[in-house]
């Protein structure tokens, strides 16, 4: 079974930076963040291959990074300019074709 555990978040003002990182237990095909707003559906918020071919939601281009550490298994996600309605639990996803695999979660809140 595949295990993404992820790290970071947290309370920032708004215009702030945060990051989240999140480490996959194997290699996967794609790996991305999502996110899910109290009473809103889970969004994509970018993706990333193994061949390094990015996807951005059009809410976070220019303000959002999503990068990878092959070796590590790790992706990150660097978020700046952070607006309140950024705030959300973000979880790290992992997309292998055959199986899709999620993480815990972590809590970013964005508030002055």
């Amino acid at each position: 079974q595949v295990q993404l555990v992820e790290s970071g978040g947290g309370l920032v003002q708004p215009g702030g930076s945060l990051n989240l990182s999140c480490t996959a237990s194997e290699n996967i095909y794609k790996m991305a963040w999502y996110r899910q707003a109290p009473e809103k559906q889970r969004e994509l918020v970018a993706d990333i291959t193994l061949s390094g071919k990015l996807n951005y939601a059009d809410s976070v281009k220019g303000r959002f990074t999503i990068s990878s550490d092959k070796a590590k298994r790790t992706i990150y996600l660097q978020m700046s300019a952070l607006k309140e309605e950024d705030t959300a639990v973000y979880y790290c996803h992992g997309d292998n074709f055959y199986a899709k695999y999620w993480g815990q979660g972590a809590q970013v809140t964005v508030s002055s």
